[in-house]
């Protein structure tokens, strides 16, 4: 399994908002700025982080982007599923119940739950507070 750019651009966009939260409402200009990331490419992150109810938008003068919970939770797992869709590391496993022709007869398939358990379980353990926490300051900057 990979995480791309996507992935790795939303949560850094979301900690960037996290950190950011006593501002309000932020551009994603200032993101951009920030995070060194096209402001263009964000702009094709938000859809699918709005679509899954991790952001609040407001328009016009005032207008940007905030986080829609608390740092403390929003999980890496649920940026990285809204993001990059199914963390499963074989297809079918991508569906509950698992509907492979071959599930009752499969001598790996509990490798690969066992895989996507520890997946899940790990990014869902992790949330924006816990990064934040984690003391990811260089120079007297937060990371990026």
């Amino acid at each position: 399994m990979k995480i791309s750019t996507k992935g790795r651009y939303a949560l850094r966009m979301l900690y960037d908002l996290a950190v950011h939260q006593e501002e309000g409402y932020v551009s994603l200009k200032d993101i951009a700025d920030r995070q060194s990331i096209s402001k263009k490419y964000l702009e094709q992150i938000v859809p699918l982080l709005n679509k899954t109810g991790l952001l609040r938008t407001n328009r016009g003068n005032r207008g940007g982007y905030m986080l829609a919970g608390k740092p403390s939770d929003i999980t890496v797992g649920d940026v990285l599923k809204a993001t990059e869709g199914s963390l499963a590391p074989v297809a079918c496993l991508d569906f509950e119940p698992n509907e492979c022709p071959r599930v009752n007869e499969c001598c790996t398939l509990f490798v690969w739950e066992g895989l996507n358990k520890a997946i899940n379980d790990y990014l869902d353990s992790i949330t924006l507070q816990t990064i934040i926490d984690r003391g990811n300051v260089i120079g007297g900057d937060y990371c990026i």
